[in-house]
């Protein structure tokens, strides 16, 4: 199987700091490469990640923002630039147009690959393919918001000393498989259900249903911690997280693999949103996202 590992390219909130650029997250998955939040430098994270134009088959922005939306021109372009032999489909909030349309032809330059604007206006699926299904629910954020989920389809494992046992072999391993029956052999006997894997992408809202619906049961939750605890009410009204309440949504959610960030430059210990995830309930594996940090998506249950 192909890498699924998610490329963390910029980690700050409003304000970059120094060690923090803007937003940016590259999730791999089986060879396609989805950009989600490109945020001011962007493009140059890339560089610095070894992370190319030619990687890119998607870009997810959950809301205008510039702090996840203003890499959108370097990206862009550099995907002509680099005649990236492949469309790139892009999705964004509709209510947005205006705002992406600018960012799209912020100056000239020469348009070689098709950009396949695909904007997003409601919860559901976006995006159908055999390898996931690209979901998107609405999040709570003073300005529209949507927040994305990748669902891999559920499928079946063969186990060899199964079919061995029932003397299946060849090219009857795939009729099985197909056909669900081998003479009196099912496809139960000789296999064993494989649960597709899920990754969802939580950005700047409130507490909300969007939010438990994109975390639910994910292995990999990427979940914006703006604010700590004490914030909590500077947070709610400003439309963002606390990192305990990102912990109590991946802990109710059943999250395995937890990934914090979208950190305000106000704090200077970052480990505090680590502390206080955990004592919301969280006890998975949790990361604390930094720039050009490489997360592997955890392995099947």
């Amino acid at each position: 199987m192909s890498a699924r590992e998610l490329v963390v390219l910029g980690t700050a909130s409003q304000v970059p700091t120094r060690h923090r650029n803007h937003n940016g997250y590259l999730l791999r998955w089986d060879g396609e490469g989805i950009l989600f939040d490109p945020g001011e430098g962007t493009q140059r994270q890339m560089l610095r990640a070894g992370v190319a134009a030619h990687d890119l088959n998607r870009i997810c922005v959950t809301h205008f923002h510039g702090d996840h939306s203003l890499g959108l021109p370097g990206v862009i372009q550099g995907i002509n630039l680099n005649r990236v032999p492949h469309s790139v489909t892009a999705h964004y909030p509709r209510s947005g147009q205006r705002f992406f349309d600018r960012l799209r032809y912020a100056s000239a330059y020469h348009e070689s690959v098709e950009i396949i604007e695909a904007p997003v206006d409601r919860d559901g699926d976006l995006v159908v393919t055999p390898a996931y299904t690209l979901r998107t629910h609405k999040l709570s954020h003073p300005v529209e918001a949507y927040g994305y989920r990748l669902v891999e389809p559920d499928g079946r494992r063969m186990l060899p000393e199964r079919l061995a046992a029932h003397g299946i072999e060849g090219p009857d391993v795939g009729r099985i498989q197909r056909e669900g029956v081998l003479g009196d052999v099912t496809l139960d006997d000789v296999s064993e259900p494989r649960y597709g894997q899920r990754f969802a992408f939580v950005m700047d809202t409130r507490l909300c249903d969007g939010v438990y619906a994109l975390a639910e049961g994910c292995d990999m939750l990427v979940i914006e911690s703006t604010f700590q605890d004490e914030d909590a009410e500077l947070a709610e009204d400003s439309g963002h997280l606390t990192a305990g309440q990102a912990g109590r949504v991946a802990h109710e959610a059943g999250v395995r693999h937890l990934v914090l960030t979208h950190f305000s430059q106000r704090y200077s210990e970052p480990e505090v949103c680590e502390r206080q995830a955990r004592a919301a309930g969280f006890e998975g594996e949790l990361t604390l996202a930094h720039d050009l940090q490489t997360v592997p998506v955890p392995k099947r249950r």
